[in-house]
């Protein structure tokens, strides 16, 4: 993507349920935070902050930040959902979301609807503080957490929550996973009536 242009919608991805774990799933197939652009376009589709607020902070190191703190998110909610405990990642994200988030208020727009905006312009600290006081919010919520589920697509690592009408959903998405999996599928019952 050419620095400055905004990512293609199914760039950045926003259905596993929760921020935090949208935040785990920019790194599959590939690596999406590849730009301080993407990071801006991520931190505004995940309603950290809203559409044309200004981040003047933001460069490399806030990329760093955002890619520490989704590798740590990475850690400890694959650390729960295998029943194994992850220390440092707990402390870490511990530390991270101790900062105020950005405080968010609401003014009249002049067709006069309510809009959100912010009190100042947000840092690094503060987004970052959002998406981990998610994790920790997620992680120590018992009915949240037993909806953690890893995606069964054939090598994909993303986890979701399964909110689905009887707690079934199997992929992280129906039409990128699900449908891959049906197209194996539907090949392997066709190699087998040919033969």
């Amino acid at each position: 993507m050419a620095l400055g242009t905004d990512p293609a919608p199914y760039e950045l991805r926003f259905d596993s349920g929760r921020g935090c774990l949208d935040l785990v799933a920019t790194n599959h197939p590939v690596e999406r935070l590849d730009s301080v652009p993407r990071l801006r376009a991520w931190i505004v589709g995940a309603g950290l902050v809203p559409a044309g607020a200004k981040l003047p902070g933001a460069g490399p190191q806030w990329l760093a930040a955002f890619r520490e703190l989704r590798g740590l998110v990475a850690q400890l909610v694959r650390g729960e959902i295998e029943g194994r405990p992850v220390g440092p990642a707990l402390d870490r994200i511990n530390a991270l979301a101790a900062p105020a988030p950005p405080a968010p208020y609401a003014v009249r727009a002049p067709d006069g609807t309510l809009v959100r905006v912010l009190r100042g312009e947000p840092g690094c600290p503060a987004l970052l503080a959002a998406v981990a006081r998610d994790a920790v919010d997620l992680l120590t919520d018992p009915a949240a957490r037993a909806l953690l589920r890893q995606c069964e697509g054939d090598n994909c690592p993303i986890v979701y929550l399964d909110t689905s009408r009887g707690r079934r959903r199997r992929w992280c998405s129906s039409e990128v996973c699900g449908n891959r999996e049906r197209v194996a599928r539907h090949r392997r019952r066709a190699a087998l009536a040919r033969t």
